[in-house]
C-alpha cells in the first residue's frame, strides 16, 4: 500500500516508455568491470532482510560481490559439515545470469556438487525452498541447502542474492552475519582467498549437475491445495507472471491438474517493457501495487479470479471481481480463515504466524478460530523453524508474501511461496462460491473493517541505525490518537526478538516505525479500525515521535 501523502509520479499506473527502459548491456558491462570500494558503505555486502541487493550502476552489485560472497557461503558450508548438493536458482532480471554465471565459477572451483535447472530454466524462490526441503527429508547427514539469486520485484537495473540453508528458508542473521562478514573481507583482500574457474570448466564440472525443478514442484502441488475441487470447478482463472520465474510453471500447472487456466502475458523481457508504472515512476513488478497491477485489474472481469507473482513468484496478488485487486493484508486475513477451517488433518496446536507490521485483522480471525498468535518481527526467516516443524500452519507478512503447511500438517517450504496462495485463493472460490473479496467483506461486517497504511521517507544510515535501536522508554506519550496506549513493544511478543524498531499498540488502532533492511529509507506503519481520519491521527502522531527519535542533541535541547 502506498502513502497517500507522498507525491504520486505522473507516470503511475501508465504503460512504461522508452526512457524508463534499463540498459541492459551497460548495466551488464558494469556488472564485470566496475570495482566496488570496501571503504564505501554503500558498496559493500550487505544482507537485509531478504539477501543482499543492488546495482551494478551504483557498485553495490556486481561480480566482484558475487565471487565474494559465494566463496563466503563455500566456508560456512565447510565449517558447518554442509556436503549435499546446493541448489542454485535464479529470476529474469538482467543481472541474474551474470551472477549465477559468477556463482557457479566459484562453487565449482570448491568442489561443490551443485543442482542447476534443466534447459538453464528460470527457478523461482518457492521451488528451491521446496528441493531443500524434499532432499533433505529424513535425512540426518549430507544435507543439501541452496542460493537463489533475485532482488525480488525490484526494479529492473537491481540484482539479488539470497542463501537458503537446511532448513530452507531465508539464512537467519547470525548466518548472514558471518557470510557478510566474511565476503567483505574478501572484497578488502582484493579477491585473495577466492577460488575460481573458468565457466566452461565449471559447466562441464563433475560436481555440477541438472535438476527438474519444474516437474518435481509441479508434481507435488496436490498435496498443499485441493486440486481436486479446481479440476471440478472449471472456474475461468488467469495468471500473469509478470515476466517473472514463474512464466513456464503455470502452463504445466494448468494442464497437470485440468485447470481453466489463461496466461495473460507469456513474454520475458529484462527491460521489463510491459509493465505499467509503479507509484514513484520507477518499474517495479510488485503485484500488491494497484499501479503496476493495471493491466490485470482491467481484466478482472474477464475471469471468475485472476492472479500474479513477482519475479520470484515468491509474493503474490490476487484480483476479485468483486473488489478488484485484494490488499495483501485482506487476503492474508481470509487464507488464515479459510486455511484453519478447511485443512482437518493439521494439529490443533498449529498457531497462526504473522510480522508485527502486518494487518490486527489477523489477530481478531485467529481469535476467532480459537487458534495461537505467533507474531515476529519483519522478515520471512522468524517462520523458518515454526513452518519446518509444523508448529505454525501458516506464516505470512504483510508485503504479499506467505507459505503454510500441507494438507496433511507437514511442511511444503520454509520461504514465500507466491503461487499457492494464489492456487488457494481459486480453491477458496470454488469450495465457498464466493470470491476472497467477498469473505473478506463477510469478516469485516463480524470482526470490524480496519484501514491501513505504510508511509515511507528517506533515511541516512545514522537515522536508520537510530530507529533500530528506539527504546519504549523514548515514547513519553500515553495516549494514541484518543486512546490509551496499551503496549510499547521492541520485542515481537512471539518469539521475543527485537523488531528493529517499536510497536506502539491501543485498543482501536497501532503503528510501527522501522528502518527498511534493504533500502535507505524508514517506514511507518499503521491501522485503525475506526476509520480514515483516525489513522490519519495515528500516522500524524507517529511521525512526531519518529521526528524526536531522529532529532540530534543539540535539537533536542541537550
Amino acid at each position: 500500500m502506498v502513502d497517500k501523502n507522498v507525491n504520486i509520479s505522473p507516470l503511475a499506473g501508465k504503460p512504461s516508455g522508452p526512457g524508463l527502459l534499463v540498459n541492459v548491456p551497460k548495466l551488464v558491462t558494469s556488472y564485470y568491470t566496475d570495482v566496488p570500494d570496501p571503504s564505501v558503505a554503500a558498496q559493500r555486502i550487505a544482507f537485509g532482510t531478504s539477501g543482499h541487493r543492488g546495482s551494478s550502476f551504483k557498485k553495490s552489485f556486481n561480480e566482484r560481490h558475487i565471487l565474494a560472497v559465494t566463496q563466503a557461503i563455500c566456508l560456512y558450508r565447510k565449517q558447518q559439515g554442509i556436503n549435499g548438493p546446493l541448489f542454485l536458482g535464479m529470476d529474469t532480471h538482467a543481472l541474474s545470469q551474470p551472477a549465477l554465471a559468477s556463482a557457479l565459477e566459484v562453487l565449482a572451483a570448491n568442489g561443490v556438487e551443485v543442482m542447476l535447472a534443466e534447459n538453464d530454466e528460470y527457478t523461482p524462490t518457492p521451488v528451491i525452498s521446496h528441493a531443500i526441503l524434499t532432499y533433505n527429508r529424513n535425512r540426518k547427514t549430507g544435507l543439501s541447502d541452496g542460493i537463489v539469486i533475485t532482488p525480488s520485484h525490484n526494479p529492473p537495473h537491481d540484482g539479488g542474492f539470497k542463501y537458503n540453508p537446511p532448513s530452507g528458508g531465508p539464512a537467519n542473521s547470525s548466518i548472514t552475519d558471518w557470510i557478510g562478514a566474511q565476503a567483505n573481507a574478501f572484497l578488502e583482500a582484493g579477491l585473495q582467498g577466492v577460488q575460481r574457474v573458468l565457466l566452461e570448466k565449471a559447466l562441464n564440472a563433475s560436481t555440477t549437475h541438472r535438476h527438474d525443478y519444474l516437474n518435481a514442484y509441479i508434481a507435488d502441488l496436490g498435496h498443499v491445495i485441493d486440486m481436486d475441487i479446481l479440476r471440478g470447478s472449471n472456474m475461468k482463472l488467469g495468471v500473469d507472471p509478470l515476466g517473472g520465474a514463474g512464466v513456464h510453471y503455470w502452463g504445466p500447472i494448468a494442464e497437470r491438474y485440468g485447470l481453466n487456466l489463461t496466461i495473460v502475458n507469456k513474454e520475458v523481457d529484462p527491460t521489463f517493457r510491459f509493465m505499467t508504472v509503479d507509484w514513484d515512476g520507477q518499474i517495479r513488478m510488485d503485484p500488491s501495487s494497484a499501479y503496476a497491477m493495471q493491466r490485470l485489474i482491467g481484466m478482472k472481469d474477464h475471469f471468475d479470479l485472476s492472479f500474479a507473482c513477482d519475479t520470484d513468484h515468491d509474493r503474490h496478488g490476487i484480483v476479485t471481481k468483486s473488489a478488484g485487486l485484494l490488499a495483501p493484508n485482506h487476503y492474508l486475513s481470509v487464507a488464515v480463515f479459510y486455511l484453519f477451517g478447511h485443512r482437518p488433518q493439521w494439529d490443533l496446536r498449529s498457531a497462526v504466524g504473522k510480522t508485527v507490521v502486518s494487518t490486527q485483522m489477523i489477530d481478531r480471525v485467529t481469535a476467532k478460530l480459537g487458534r495461537k498468535l505467533y507474531e515476529v518481527p519483519v522478515g520471512f526467516k522468524w517462520f523458518v523453524d515454526g513452518l519446518l516443524d509444523g508448529s505454525l500452519g501458516f506464516g505470512g507478512e504483510e508485503s504479499a508474501g506467505a507459505s503454510f503447511s500441507r494438507l496433511d500438517g507437514s511442511v511444503w517450504t520454509t520461504d514465500k511461496d507466491g503461487i499457492v496462495p494464489c492456487l488457494l485463493a481459486a480453491e477458496i472460490t470454488a469450495r465457498m462460491d464466493r470470491d476472497p473479496g467477498e469473505i473478506y467483506h463477510d469478516l469485516t461486517r463480524e470482526l470490524g473493517g480496519p484501514v491501513y497504511d505504510r508511509k515511507e521517507a528517506p533515511a541516512t544510515p545514522e537515522q536508520k541505525k537510530i530507529l533500530g535501536k528506539l527504546s519504549a522508554s523514548q515514547v513519553k506519550q500515553t495516549d494514541l490518537a484518543g486512546e490509551k496506549i496499551k503496549a510499547v513493544l521492541v520485542l515481537a511478543p512471539g518469539n521475543g526478538a527485537p523488531i528493529g524498531g517499536l510497536k506502539v499498540v491501543a485498543e482501536n488502532g497501532w503503528f510501527a516505525a522501522r528502518p527498511s533492511g534493504t533500502e535507505e529509507i524508514y517506514k511507518i506503519y499503521a491501522e485503525s479500525f475506526q476509520g480514515e481520519r483516525h489513522l490519519d491521527q495515528i500516522l500524524e502522531e507517529a511521525q512526531m515521535m519518529v521526528n524526536d527519535a531522529l532529532k540530534t542533541p543539540s535539537e533536542a535541547g541537550v
